[in-house]
Parts: structure tokens; sequence; C-alpha cells
């Protein structure tokens, strides 16, 4: 990876350089685009910055975010505007799209009629820039944000092949962030004729987790975080590496054990098959990559000091600088939120930011939307929560408290794809 003094020494000039231009640029022209750091961009003018739009155009990958969003999530209107596609220097190659063969990619959407406002995301999973298209990408563009997501530097199951030592591949996701947020509210500048009014971080799974880590660590770049589900990693105490071996061993007293909820067990044979294996190897070679037994029998606790530091890296504390709203299901089947978004919740009291906090458990909501599609009768889409909860999120900014934090129950008698309330 490369992010060092002169990736700096690039902003702080751009920077300098926003502060003497003309607001003469306008969002409903085509002119070029300049992307503060970028190695390489390239910009396109379309009808449609949307899902509706991008997939007709090829300015959208359907697989990077296939199976995340429920088929009933409501379709937006087309917002035309300005996408530009792009890299920052970077010495990996894990992101094939475009042919570039080039990581750092991202992505940055700009409408032709824009509320001055910026959402930053990371990519969910090890998936690639577009992930977020679906789920977070058309609901702000709808709102008239402009929209920003990365790669996160690396991507795929090989991730861990990135960085020299270990950790080094999930560190770099928070960098990427923080790059690529640096330079999309100099590209807005330089656009429209103005920083943004209002920067909100927003993302999965793993882009929740970025949430969580850039409103710790640099919260003056924000003004508040939609954290969907976000990982949590600690280097004492439930991680990823520890409640994922219960679950490859299939014991079904152990896993309830290590935060399983009985109730999604008509879950565990898909996760089986999809997510537990292979997300515990990736994982342990990239913070442990000296280990030689089975993941399976795993044991992060009796692991070496330096593997704990490894996780130590990418850790977080709680320590939220700005408003963070955090979903997350019931029923989750990889991140059991007993183990996960519980345990952050009460990090964040621990550290007298409860203040700044909104926690909505979803009943019957799971990791992935899609399996809603399977399990109508048993799931919860998560989707138009994101959607209830951003805009809450901007009326909070406004001064507006949200609902109190609640569990909110799996109503009847309602489309459970396209609406969800915050009062439990």
């Amino acid at each position: 990876m490369t992010y060092g003094p002169a990736m700096r020494l690039t902003l702080v000039l751009a920077l300098m350089m926003s502060l003497v231009t003309p607001a003469a640029a306008q969002a409903s022209t085509c002119a070029p685009v300049i992307v503060p750091g970028a190695e390489h961009v390239e910009q396109s003018c379309l009808d449609d910055l949307t899902t509706t739009g991008t997939l007709r155009t090829g300015h959208t990958v359907q697989a990077d975010w296939a199976g995340l969003t429920s088929v009933g999530l409501p379709v937006v209107g087309a917002v035309p505007g300005v996408q530009v596609d792009g890299y920052f220097p970077d010495t990996s190659k894990t992101n094939t799209a475009h042919g570039w063969n080039h990581d750092s990619q991202f992505v940055l959407r700009l409408p032709g009629r824009w509320n001055g406002g910026l959402v930053v995301s990371g990519s969910p999973g090890v998936r690639r820039q577009y992930a977020n298209d679906r789920a977070v990408a058309d609901q702000v563009l709808a709102a008239g944000y402009a929209f920003a997501a990365t790669d996160k530097g690396n991507t795929g199951a090989d991730f861990f092949t990135d960085g020299r030592g270990p950790g080094d591949a999930l560190a770099e996701w928070n960098t990427r962030v923080t790059q690529l947020t640096l330079a999309a509210k100099l590209t807005l500048k330089l656009h429209y004729g103005r920083f943004p009014a209002r920067t909100i971080a927003a993302g999965i799974s793993n882009g929740g987790y970025l949430v969580r880590w850039q409103l710790e660590n640099v919260p003056w770049l924000y003004d508040g975080g939609v954290d969907w589900e976000g990982t949590l990693w600690r280097p004492e105490g439930d991680n990823l590496l520890t409640f994922l071996p219960p679950a490859i061993r299939g014991d079904r007293e152990e896993m309830v054990a290590a935060g399983f909820d009985p109730a999604s067990e008509f879950l565990w044979p898909y996760h089986k098959q999809v997510y537990w294996d292979l997300t515990q190897r990736i994982y342990r070679t990239e913070l442990d990559p000296g280990y030689e037994g089975s993941d399976a029998t795993y044991d992060y606790a009796s692991r070496p000091k330096s593997v704990h530091r490894a996780v130590a890296r990418i850790s977080l504390t709680g320590r939220i600088g700005k408003p963070l709203l955090t979903l997350h299901g019931t029923l989750d089947a990889l991140l059991p939120i007993s183990r996960d978004s519980d345990v952050y919740h009460r990090m964040i009291a621990t550290q007298g930011r409860a203040h700044l906090q909104r926690y909505y458990r979803i009943e019957g909501g799971n990791h992935v939307d899609g399996l809603y599609d399977t399990y109508p009768d048993l799931l919860r889409p998560i989707a138009p929560c994101f959607t209830t909860a951003f805009t809450a999120l901007e009326g909070w900014l406004r001064g507006v408290q949200p609902p109190p934090s609640a569990t909110l129950p799996r109503p009847a008698g309602i489309d459970l794809a396209t609406s969800c309330s915050l009062k439990a």
C-alpha cells in the first residue's frame, strides 16, 4: 500500500489551491472533475447515477452488490450527474475492475442538483467499490447527496496478501476511507464551488466498522455516521476469531454459548456453506499467518501476544466523537448481535459517549437482506431501516433528537421491504 508524506503533501497543496479557486464550475455542466491525489480518473456525464441507470450504461457492477438487498427495496427516481471512477497510488493489484488490476479504486457520484452534503462509504466484506450502490448510494443520491465509495485498498478472498505484516491490509482500510473523504471534500469544492456543508459516513458490515473507526479516530472529518451491523474488533474479548471457530465446529451448545441466537438456526447451513469457514480463514490468515492448525479448533485467547497486537492495531474503543446511529439484526448469523453491536453499545457508554449514539436492534434482521426473499415469514430486511435512520441522523444534525435506542419489533401488516419505523 502507498499512503505516505507525498500523498499528504498533495492533499495540502490541493486544499490551498481550492481556497482560491473561483466558484465557477456548476454541477449541471460536464466540466473536467479534479480528484486531488488520484493517480487516474475517468469521468462520465450520466442521465442517471442510480443503479437503474448505471446498470444500463455499465457504470456499476451488479455482482459487487448482489444479495445485499431484498428485491422489494424501492427503486428511486433518476438522478442526473457526473460519475468519476479512478484510483489512488497503490502497489497492490487485488482489484481487477475495469481491467486496471490496481487497488485503491474509488467511485464518486456528483448529482446535478446537489443538496450540499457528502456521504462516504467503504465496501462491506471484501467486495469492491460498487458494493454499496443499491443499499446506500441510491438512497442518498435521491436525496441530493454526493456519494463516494472505496474498495478499501484491497479486495477479494486474497486481500491478506497486501501489506508487509499482520494487520497491514486491514489497517489500510481505515486509511483509504480517510483518504477518500479528504479527496472527496476537495473535489466538491472544486466542482461545485464550496465544501460540503455536512459529511456523513455510512456502511454495512466491514463498512459499518469503518464508520465506527472514522468517528473514533478522525471525527472532525464528519458530522455523523450510520453504522449498519459493523464488525467489532478488539484485542481481548469477543471478536470474529473467537466466535467463528465454534460455528465451524457446528456444536449447537458451543454456538449458543459463543453468541449465536438459537432462533437463527435455520440460517446456519447457509452460513456454514458460504460464510463461516471462508471468513475465519482469510481474517485469521491476515492477523495470525503463523498459525498452522485447523481453523475449527483455533483458540484466539491462547495465541501469541503478537497476534493480539495485530488485532489491537485495528481495534475499536467506543470513543466516538460525532453522532452515530447503529443498526443490527437480532438474527445475524455471521456477526452475532450479542457479541458485536450489543458490546459496542456498552463500550460507547463506558467511554461516556452514550449521548452520541442511538442503537436500534432490528428484530428478525439478518446480515444480508437478500435472505429475506428466501424467508419472508421469518426475517426482516434492514435497508428500509437504514433509510429511516439516515433521515433521523439528518434531523439530529439539525437539532431534532432521534427516537431512543430500542429493540424494534418485527411488525405485522406492513410491507417490510419498503418501510421501517425507529420507534419501538
